[in-house]
Parts: C-alpha cells; sequence; structure tokens
C-alpha cells in the first residue's frame, strides 16, 4: 500500500502578473481569484516550484509555460511514481524551444516538455 495514496494534495495555483502563488484544494466550481488583482488564478500542477518574487525573468518563462497549456506535473497519482516532467526554467531555454519549434514547424508545447529541444519526445 502507497503512503501517499491516501493524501489529497493541493495544488498550486499562480498569478504571473503579481508574480505569486497559492496552494488551493481544487474546486471545479470555485473560481480562484488573487487576492491582490482580483484576475483569475493559473493552475500550475502540484510539483510548481515558484521562483522568487523579484525574478521577473524566471516568471516571465512561467508565463510562457503556462500560457501554452503545461502544468508542472508528473508525478503518479500516489506520487512516488515517475519524476516530474521537463519544462523550461530560464529564457535561454525558452528561446531556444522557440527557434526549434518555429523551424520545424511544431508545436510550441511540445518542444517546452522535451528535455532536449532536438531530439523528438517518446512520450
Amino acid at each position: 500500500m502507497c503512503f501517499y495514496a491516501m493524501t489529497y494534495y493541493k495544488l498550486h495555483y499562480a498569478c504571473v502578473s503579481c508574480r505569486v502563488s497559492f496552494k488551493q484544494h481544487a474546486h471545479p466550481q470555485r473560481k480562484h481569484v488573487c487576492p491582490n488583482c482580483s484576475q483569475p488564478l493559473m493552475r500550475a500542477g502540484h510539483d510548481f516550484a515558484p521562483p522568487p518574487r523579484r525574478d521577473v525573468h524566471a516568471w516571465s518563462v512561467v508565463a510562457a509555460v503556462l500560457g501554452e497549456g503545461l502544468r508542472y506535473e508528473g508525478r503518479s497519482a500516489c506520487g512516488c511514481g515517475k519524476e516530474p516532467k521537463y519544462r523550461p526554467r530560464t529564457r535561454a531555454e525558452l528561446r531556444v524551444r522557440r527557434i526549434v519549434a518555429a523551424r520545424g514547424r511544431l508545436p510550441l508545447s511540445e518542444t517546452m516538455s522535451r528535455p532536449d529541444s532536438l531530439t523528438p519526445s517518446t512520450d
């Protein structure tokens, strides 16, 4: 029996414009809004590690990843399975993935989820 299967984890929600994140329970009927600006929060996933608030460049990468519909997920439902999936963390990594996506005519979300931007995905 897996220990993590008995616990319900909160999800990370982020407001990119205010550069803040919150952990809240996911409710389909409830709207998650930022307490600072009253804009809807973006669902970031279970494995989101927010950058420091003063790091504007890292938050711009987070905005690009969340804007493409990707989430910071990867672990199995019980929490003891595989490692979190790859997401770019720097603007240089994001820039390389945008170039590869444009040259290869691939969706940006697909190239963002690859650890190496030039190798095809095996998932």
